[in-house]
């Protein structure tokens, strides 16, 4: 047996492992995110373009119901509650605000412990409930205008007004605190470690952005117009309908996302932060900036987390 036979005998084994290994950093993604089954989440058959597209359309369906409520709240209660206009202006700023809050609820929920695809589910389930309080709000308000009304619905009225508000809190909880969920989740779909993914990316927010506004202007003009010359039942039961939509489709892609594991309370990591910022203020700062992450290599320590890259400023 000559010289090269026998290196070509030791050496293969070494190059077919090296390939192994180069084949399975470009199979999965290097981020760290997995499947629905917590498996690595393959490059080729999740995540990108296909599953993003579901969150964008789910973001249209549910803000087009959202918008079709808020931009005109005002008449409903004026009109069918007869409310003045100055106590439907406060409620209108309170249930405005309360769905500006949501988000941070929301936000942390899924950051912290459920991760963004559960925390989002849970908070439609509470999105569609208070959809269909709502429908059951206006259909009360029918009954106690017909000329016949039965004596069991002599106190529709007060009946009507406590369903309404607790349908109207409920969409504002739902849809405020699921919107950070599927929006970071759509972007979650791009590697940000691939190159070509990581243009895309930024792409999704300006198809979401464009999406999201053509669901305010329909919602502006065909459901208020529904709203207001055929019938509330009609324009609310026809957000409901979106809602659904809004959920079925972001169901329906489960098992091509690409999840990022939750990495645990941002509060508790803010106040080991200081703890450790306060011990090592008197010290000098090392030449080499790879020494101040709190692990060696590319990953981090916490789980779902990502290492934030070094910068010359705020120093």
């Amino acid at each position: 047996m000559d010289m090269d036979s026998t290196d070509q005998i030791y050496r293969s084994p070494l190059l077919q492992e090296d390939n192994s290994l180069q084949k399975n950093t470009i199979e999965y993604t290097g981020d760290g995110s997995v499947c629905i089954r917590g498996c690595p989440a393959s490059k080729k058959h999740t995540g990108k373009r296909k599953a993003c597209s579901l969150t964008i359309v789910c973001s249209f369906c549910s803000y087009l119901a959202y918008s079709s409520i808020a931009k005109n709240l005002v008449s409903y209660l004026t009109k069918v509650l007869h409310e003045t206009n100055v106590a439907a202006a406060r409620n209108v700023s309170t249930w405005q605000g309360t769905t500006l809050l949501a988000p941070l609820v929301g936000a942390f929920i899924a950051d912290s412990y459920l991760g963004k695809y559960w925390t989002a589910l849970i908070f439609f389930t509470i999105y569609i409930i208070g959809m269909m309080i709502l429908v059951m709000s206006a259909i009360l308000s029918l009954i106690s205008t017909t000329p016949h009304v039965w004596p069991a619905w002599t106190n529709t009225v007060s009946s009507q007004h406590m369903t309404f508000f607790v349908g109207l809190y409920m969409v504002a909880i739902g849809f405020g605190a699921q919107s950070p969920c599927v929006i970071s989740f759509g972007a979650d779909q791009f590697d940000d470690t691939d190159g070509e993914e990581k243009i895309k990316k930024s792409s999704f927010f300006n198809w979401r952005h464009f999406i999201v506004n053509a669901g305010s202007l329909i919602s502006g003009t065909i459901i208020v117009w529904i709203q207001d010359h055929e019938s509330w039942v009609w324009g609310l039961s026809i957000s409901t309908i979106f809602v659904a939509l809004a959920v079925g489709s972001f169901l329906l892609g489960s098992t091509m996302y690409r999840f990022q594991k939750p990495g645990g309370s941002p509060v508790a990591r803010v106040c080991q932060v200081i703890v450790v910022a306060t011990r090592n203020f008197h010290k000098d700062l090392p030449y080499d900036c790879s020494l101040l992450y709190e692990v060696s290599g590319q990953g981090s320590a916490i789980e779902g987390s990502r290492k934030l890259e070094h910068t010359a400023g705020l120093q």
